[in-house]
């Protein structure tokens, strides 16, 4: 018995000692601590699209450069600084603000924590602000590519785009843009195609990008008027395009990442993507933020097209060569969307 109690003795002192020992929690105060947060506008942080785009490269972060990183999902709009706010008063070195409409708490956080690096992902800066970036995209030209693809493989000569709202000028460069392309592609190849371009009505932005049973009915709508391809730019709504597309036999066009990866329902009919090469905009800023080199005002990344994947087969030959020329013009500037940089 004796023996028992010793043996229980020491198991308890064991088990006391236990939480002494197991590592303390990472503290973002300390200089050899990199802490990066996210804050998603309205929206899920794996909505296959724009968020998660931004998470994958805080991800990346995490991996090549040791970062402590977590995400807050906004679930209304009132709650932008209060979100922004749990990071830096927890000493965040870095805080990433997804989306147009978060533009204006950003820029007032860094007015109350200077010591804070903020990345503002589709924030463009109309002034500098210490401590501030907006990360931006060419999303013109994204759409343009993708518009003059559609085009070109439209048996109808009829396509369509549904989008978030053009309140929001990232998403009105990508359905203007869509619209020129397709334009472009036209005098090409003398055709005449109609573009059908919708834009969500709800300009509070709390329904505009988690929509997708709007998007799906927009997208059915533009089908049955004989549409045969589809973009879809705008968050969860516009993959509710998507995948009502592809499941509809259309061509189905992605947005923002290359969404062959991250819809597979729609996948057997993607054609391609409008890519904006956020993810890794957004590890180079972040990189910058911990090197000392973190710029202010605007910083622009790359924007693109993705491969055709499984519907490369029905892709001519002689489109993937004009694609390829509108891609090298519109980067040498030869080729112009002239889409202004907001709605006028």
């Amino acid at each position: 018995m004796k023996k028992l109690y010793t043996l229980l003795a020491v198991l308890l002192v064991a088990a006391l000692l236990l939480p002494a020992c197991a590592p303390a929690e990472a503290d973002c105060s300390s200089e050899d601590v990199f802490c990066v947060g996210l804050v998603t506008d309205v929206g899920k942080i794996n909505d296959k699209s724009f968020n998660q785009s931004a998470w994958e490269g805080v991800q990346r972060a995490e991996k090549e450069l040791g970062a402590k990183i977590q995400y807050i999902e906004t679930a209304d709009s009132k709650d932008y600084d209060k979100n922004i706010a749990t990071f830096a008063d927890e000493n965040y070195d870095v805080i990433v603000t997804v989306g147009f409409g978060m533009g204006e708490a950003t820029v007032k956080a860094a007015g109350l924590y200077p010591n804070v690096k903020f990345i503002g992902v589709d924030q463009f800066q109309a002034a500098e602000t210490p401590g501030v970036v907006g990360l931006n995209f060419p999303e013109d030209n994204a759409g343009f590519l993708v518009g003059a693809l559609a085009a070109m493989m439209s048996k109808s000569h009829k396509i369509g785009a549904v989008c978030g709202t053009d309140v929001v000028p990232p998403v009105w460069r990508f359905g203007e843009g869509y619209k020129a392309g397709a334009a472009y592609a036209d005098g090409m190849m003398g055709t005449t195609t109609e573009v059908f371009v919708v834009y969500h009505s709800d300009v509070g932005f709390d329904k505009t990008f988690t929509d997708p049973e709007w998007g799906a009915a927009t997208a059915k709508s533009m089908m049955d008027q004989g549409a045969d391809a589809i973009f879809g730019c705008g968050g969860i709504t516009g993959n509710g395009a998507i995948t009502a597309a592809a499941q509809a036999g259309a061509y189905a066009i992605g947005v923002d990442t290359d969404q062959y990866l991250t819809l597979p329902e729609a996948a057997p009919r993607m054609l391609s993507s409008a890519m904006k090469l956020i993810t890794p905009g957004v590890f180079d800023l972040i990189k910058a933020a911990k090197e000392g080199n973190f710029p202010v005002g605007n910083y622009f990344g790359a924007a693109g097209y993705a491969p055709f994947h499984d519907l490369d087969s029905e892709v001519p030959a002689n489109v993937k060569a004009e694609m390829e020329k509108i891609n090298a013009g519109l980067l040498d500037g030869s080729i112009k969307t002239n889409v202004p940089p907001v709605k006028p």
